[in-house]
């Protein structure tokens, strides 16, 4: 191509498309020299020049940087296209943008919330959630449940919803629990066997309540919490103090649950 040519094409200096772009000059150079993007001429001097195809290269390599893909990755996805790789690329710069945006407006709300809660004093002080939940709530015994499941997933994602909840949530809370144990004492007193359908019922019900409010949680992996209530003596006192035989009859009930749960996937 001769430098009249050259002359009649749009281009840019390093300088001017690093000024365009907002990215540096050493990054420029880093791209040509990993191959990501190499400018297409060169002037009579020698200098690196770049055409329209050149910008529409970096304009998408921009984009997915901002995104935060690595740049083999970007290199994969420019060089792997087809005769219609800007549309293709413009539809999963979009979707991914879009993608970003419903995680920040979830922030947003979390953050507006944790303000309200801050401000408002609506957020309970471990008196209020003692006032609450009575002797089932035990800010020693929290310090030791993190202790013991601080690493797990469930343990993680309750604290994440725990954390923006006001005192209307613990009250919501406290009604389904409560709602729960009345249901296991009323199957109880009217001489049902724990794996009736009224306790396996209230099993269920107390699962939900748990999957609703702090993690997610199985029928079968509900068995383990069915199992805790007898071995540990914290909880068992929590229920044997509403009805005397009740922790056993709500750890039968859970088993009960789980395993109709299994019978009707089978």
């Amino acid at each position: 191509m001769t430098g009249q040519q050259v002359q009649e094409l749009t281009v840019l200096t390093v300088g001017q498309v690093a000024e365009s772009f907002g990215v540096t000059v050493r990054t420029l150079h880093h791209y040509d020299e990993i191959g990501l993007l190499s400018p297409s001429e060169r002037s009579a001097a020698g200098y690196r020049l770049y055409t329209d195809e050149d910008l529409t290269r970096l304009q998408h390599v921009v984009v997915y940087r901002r995104l935060g893909f690595p740049l083999e990755q970007i290199s994969e996805l420019l060089d792997g296209g087809t005769g219609a790789a800007v549309v293709e690329h413009l539809h999963r710069q979009r979707a991914a943008v879009m993608s970003r945006l419903e995680e920040m407006r979830d922030l947003v709300t979390a953050i507006d919330r944790a303000l309200e809660q801050e401000m408002t004093g609506n957020k309970l002080t471990d008196d209020e959630m003692r006032e609450l939940f009575g002797d089932a709530f035990d800010d020693n015994y929290a310090e030791e449940a993190e202790q013991r499941w601080g690493d797990t997933d469930a343990w993680q994602q309750s604290q994440r919803r725990t954390a923006r909840y006001t005192r209307s949530d613990w009250e919501h809370i406290k009604a389904e629990q409560d709602a729960s144990n009345a249901a296991f004492v009323a199957a109880m007193e009217a001489g049902q066997p724990a794996d009736s359908v009224a306790a396996m019922d209230a099993a269920e019900a107390s699962r939900r309540t748990i999957e609703r409010w702090f993690y997610d949680i199985t029928p079968d992996f509900h068995r383990n919490l069915g199992d805790m209530y007898l071995q540990d003596p914290r909880f068992t006192k929590t229920y044997e103090d509403i009805r005397p035989g009740l922790a056993q009859f709500v750890r039968d009930a859970i088993h009960a649950n789980a395993d109709r749960a299994d019978n009707a996937s089978s």
